[in-house]
């Protein structure tokens, strides 16, 4: 989608208004905004998007481009306004804007003369008033009340200090709302509040008092991923991770010996239960971490006393290394890249990653950036990118690895989001899937939580645990982590023993669960099935995350972005899309032996069973312990591979693709070399797989672009679902039709 060009805007552009002092502008009405005269640019970012600043007269241009804006060629503003008659109508594409100056404010209307979204502003105070019609209203960033938005008071405050913390979890607030009805609005400067308790948004600005600038972005489209698209546009695509990232992430806490180190990882590898991060927490946080104390960058003697060779060791066994760190310059500023300008500024980012570098070369493979909640929105995006452009200083072609607790609009371009200190009961759980949701819907689409709940509770039992487990296998950020540590580990509920329990003096209602939990046979079993399954399923997983590259859709999506014609689904938080294709209801309920699910129309298919299921109704899903309900939609071809233990495993096996008939359908398969950044060279490979209902036959191409990379000729297995006769092929690049008529 481009922008305008000069001929699609010449029916769009008012008048110039002349460069003339408020005294010389007759009997019309002088704009003034904060008691100061200003000026209003009105500029069509593309078709679908308007941006509306108001500036002072004497600095009357666009606000400046900054870490947050992804964007720098702005178009011309189609209109510059000082003063206004009582009202006046633009044309814009196919819709009209109505500006008008007794309120200030702008209407947008369709084709029809419908209204699609008005903004009133104070003059006086710069709060902005919005149209919030009778349907969800999504967006928001991370944490606060969940699903819908509407009914809250939203202050933007970030960080862990939140009475809903033990549920809702941290917050990273971002000023983009997601009305369902077909706008969104984002609110780029200054910085403020949200409150959609009553039928109109308000939207009021924080801090000194100082009004202007005001800028702000109108998206109006009534299909879903176009408003998604255009806000990567805005504030930047998704980074393409490396592929390890997407495999299982086992966090550590109180460490007793290097041994240990040493033998939860063996253990994993003996057991064949598939793992490809080991993350180590800091001291300070627990009593024996990897570092010396809060903010050092020294190796725990007692534990790494050698962690070269250590590391060397875990990489034999192909996991990467992560390392916790905290206490960032409370005014961090600054780009890695500024060199030698910064070396006198302990705030700057330049001088703070120097800390790092010495970790990076023991051979360091990513970063937890823990904390931060003391500092700026702006300063939270300039550590996301340090994080990112550090490593790749340090390793040009390999693609950097940083999981957050803080950021802002744009953390997407840089790093992963987790959603903080949240309790071990049944309704951080439930709450927790909303949170993912809105996450993604706010262009962040690499998120995740503490498996299990990072503080326990009474609640914490494993069937908790294995609730959650199945959960987090259908969240990017696959990571178990939490207090009494050894209880996140597949196998720690059948050991006998809590381990480190690190409660002490920590706030209610943290306390350990029954010991008579502490003998469970069920849960390892479950969670190396789910292990599994998040492994086979890598190929459909990277394939989406290449989609949200390309387009800025997140991999956890709300029914709203595919169905957003049927209110029941765009109503609904507690279950989800794992992309296009695959439909996902954890189960949150104590004990449940079912779980209700609403299936937009069509026809679906039972992931476990594969029985055909019609949609456009609420169903219920028995379930047992080891069940997590998954509905694959018909149409959909799921490419599932072999069980691994990491996840650059080579290997020689078939790519198995079920096809799931009743309708036309299509998958991109995309492959890479999972690490580099070859890719944008164009070091990549997209299969195209075509299923024709009708004629029962699926079509193999390779796509435009593409190249051939190895495995080399691409083994392929065809299965209808509900069938239990395969097709095999060799693809060798050349277009291939094949009939599933007769199998």
């Amino acid at each position: 989608m481009g922008l305008l060009g000069a001929d699609a805007v010449t029916s769009l552009a008012l008048p110039r208004m002349p460069r003339t002092s408020p005294e010389l502008q007759g009997s019309q009405r002088v704009l003034k905004v904060g008691g100061s005269p200003a000026e209003m640019l009105i500029t069509a970012f593309s078709p679908h998007t308007l941006r509306v600043s108001l500036v002072s007269i004497e600095n009357a241009a666009q606000p400046a481009s900054d870490l947050v804006l992804a964007y720098e060629n702005w178009p011309e503003p189609l209109a510059r306004l000082r003063s206004l008659p009582e009202q006046r109508t633009i044309k814009w594409e196919e819709l009209s804007l109505k500006v008008a100056t007794d309120p200030l404010s702008l209407a947008i209307f369709d084709s029809r003369e419908e209204p699609i979204q008005s903004l009133h502003l104070d003059p006086a105070s710069g709060r902005i008033e919005f149209a919030v019609a009778d349907v969800p209203v999504l967006g928001l960033g991370e944490g606060g009340p969940q699903f819908d938005r509407r009914g809250s008071l939203y202050p933007m405050k970030h960080g862990q200090d939140v009475p809903d913390l033990a549920w809702d979890g941290a917050r990273v607030p971002v000023p983009w709302v997601i009305g369902t009805g077909g706008w969104a609005i984002f609110f780029h400067r200054p910085h403020g509040m949200m409150d959609l308790r009553s039928n109109s948004g308000v939207f009021a600005p924080l801090g000194s008092g100082k009004v202007l600038p005001v800028d702000f972005f109108v998206v109006v489209s009534s299909d879903p991923q176009t408003i998604l698209r255009e806000y990567a546009q805005l504030t930047g695509f998704p980074h393409l991770p490396p592929l390890w990232s997407l495999g299982y992430q086992q966090s550590h806490r109180t460490l007793a010996s290097r041994e240990e180190v040493l033998s939860e990882a063996r253990r994993f590898r003996e057991e064949k239960l598939p793992c490809d991060v080991l993350i180590y927490l800091g001291t300070g946080f627990c009593p024996s971490g990897w570092n010396t104390g809060h903010g050092s960058f020294t190796f725990n003697p007692k534990v790494f006393d050698d962690p070269a060779r250590i590391f060397h060791t875990l990489h034999q066994e192909h996991f990467r290394i992560v390392l916790h760190v905290v206490n960032p310059p409370h005014h961090l500023e600054g780009s890695v890249l500024d060199g030698a300008a910064a070396a006198k500024n302990p705030d700057h980012a330049a001088t703070y990653w120097k800390k790092h570098e010495t970790l990076m070369q023991l051979g360091v493979d990513g970063w937890w950036a823990d904390e931060g909640d003391d500092l700026t929105a702006e300063s939270c995006l300039v550590r996301n990118r340090m994080y990112w452009e550090g490593q790749i200083a340090e390793r040009p072609n390999r693609r950097p690895y940083t999981l957050h607790r803080n950021g802002y609009a744009g953390l997407q371009r840089y790093g992963w989001l987790w959603s903080g200190d949240i309790d071990s009961t049944w309704e951080a759980l439930r709450c927790q899937i909303a949170v993912g949701i809105n996450a993604g819907l706010t262009g962040i689409p690499y998120w995740g939580t503490d498996t299990g709940g990072f503080v326990p509770t009474k609640e914490l039992t494993g069937e908790l645990y294995v609730r959650w487990f199945q959960f987090s296998a259908f969240c990017p950020l696959f990571r178990s982590h939490g207090r009494t540590w050894k209880l996140r580990l597949p196998w720690g509920w059948d050991t006998g023993e809590y381990g480190p329990t690190e409660l002490e003096g920590y706030r209610s209602p943290a306390a350990l669960p029954e010991a008579s939990e502490l003998r469970n046979p069920q849960v390892e079993p479950i969670c190396r099935k789910y292990l599994d399954l998040r492994y086979r399923l890598l190929p459909y997983l990277y394939s989406l995350v290449r989609e949200s590259y390309d387009t800025g859709l997140p991999i956890m999506r709300a029914l709203w972005i595919h169905y957003p014609d049927d209110p029941r689904a765009v109503a609904r938080g507690d279950e989800y899309l794992w992309g296009r294709d695959m439909l996902v209801a954890p189960v949150t309920e104590k004990g449940a032996s079912s779980r209700s699910v609403y299936l937009p129309q069509g026809e679906w298919f039972d992931f476990w069973t594969e029985e055909k299921v019609q949609g456009g109704r609420e169903i219920s899903r028995p379930v047992d312990l080891a069940t997590l309900p998954l509905y694959v939609r018909s149409g959909a071809l799921v490419p599932v591979g072999p069980a691994k233990q990491f996840a650059l495993q080579s290997d020689s096996q078939p790519l198995s693709v079920v096809v799931h008939p009743g309708i036309n359908g299509e998958f991109i398969l995309y492959e890479d070399d999972g690490q580099t950044f070859d890719f944008r060279k164009g070091q990549a490979k997209w299969i195209g797989l075509r299923w024709d209902n009708q004629a029962k036959r699926v079509r193999i191409t390779r796509e435009r672009y593409s190249k051939m990379l190895p495995p080399l000729p691409r083994k392929m297995q065809f299965r209808l679902a509900g069938r239990a006769q395969i097709h095999s092929v060799l693809f060798e690049g050349s277009p291939i039709e094949l009939s599933l008529n007769e199998l």
